[in-house]
């Protein structure tokens, strides 16, 4: 089941609509005073959020209209890409660690760090805000509502648990993986691995959620928002796991600040949630395509 031209348009367009309204339009209110700075949500002030959030919104309703009548399905991409164009100019995650040489302050970076998936997830649900309104000003299909509605109400509650904890385990494993730059021995640590390139994270990321979303639609027929979800606890579980005290005082007596005990603690929060959602829508619909053509090509 290949997508047609008129459909890969409609996801053009939506794209085009984020990177343009939230990517272009709200960059100089969350852009660091540092060119080469780093792009954190506690930075951006009061004024600064509520424009993007806004920016948002206008995104993902312009977007629904753009995609319609499939903007249910594709509108939610807009603010996602939009943020992909922040998570390209963000920075680096070894920058903030040169501008935080000490225990105490990279403790305190990372414990802001934590909780920013937060809000970045706020951005994209503004952006589906928008999309919802849309559908209520003019309905259009909302395939993935008939596919999942299906499933047996024994595991109704069950599944989506399961589907974040699979989904958790899935992405740590594989950025772990796809994402290691330099990676060097360490007699206590085991190894330490070096600041992935912007090219590796954007790859790595998109690709274990995308994985992860594919797995748990398909064997789990659940929404992608539970791998979206999942972004929040992989990032403040690492940085909780990989950011004591005695760790960080470890590695700064004896490695560079390129150097990270564990690489999903190198990329920043806004690009795990800008290329983790991006992957994960793509890899649900992945699945759809996929059970499509099980069912129907192989018949």
């Amino acid at each position: 089941m290949e997508l047609s031209w008129t459909m890969k348009l409609r996801i053009a367009a939506a794209a085009a609509v984020g990177i343009v309204f939230v990517g272009i339009l709200a960059w100089p209110w969350g852009s660091p005073p540092d060119p080469f700075g780093s792009v954190l949500f506690k930075a951006i002030d009061t004024s600064g959020i509520v424009t993007l959030l806004i920016m948002a919104f206008l995104a993902g309703l312009i977007a629904y209209f753009a995609a319609w009548p499939y903007g249910w399905e594709i509108g939610v991409l807009a603010v996602p890409f939009g943020l992909c164009v922040w998570a390209v100019r963000a920075g680096k995650v070894a920058a903030l660690m040169q501008l935080n040489a000490t225990v105490t302050q990279r403790q305190t970076l990372f414990a802001s760090l934590r909780w920013e998936p937060i809000f970045w997830l706020m951005v994209v649900a503004a952006g589906f805000a928008g999309v919802v309104l849309g559908q209520k000003i003019r309905p259009g299909r909302k395939y993935e509502h008939m596919q999942e509605k299906n499933v047996a109400s024994s595991y109704k509650y069950s599944n989506p648990l399961i589907a974040l904890i699979i989904s958790v385990l899935i992405v740590q494993f594989c950025i772990k993986i796809i994402a290691q730059d330099v990676v060097l021995s360490d007699n206590r640590l085991g190894s330490v691995v070096a600041q992935p390139a912007i090219g590796q994270i954007v790859f790595a990321v998109s690709v274990s959620f995308g994985l992860a979303a594919f797995v748990v639609k398909k064997y789990l027929n659940v929404n992608y928002i539970w791998s979206v979800m999942s972004i929040f606890i992989i990032t403040a579980v690492s940085i909780i796991r990989y950011t004591k005290l005695d760790l960080m005082d470890y590695l700064i007596g004896r490695w560079p600040s390129v150097f990270f005990s564990n690489v999903v603690i190198s990329i920043l929060p806004v690009q795990m949630v800008a290329f983790g959602t991006i992957g994960s829508i793509a890899g649900y619909w992945m699945a759809v395509r996929y059970v499509y053509w099980r069912k129907h090509e192989l018949q």
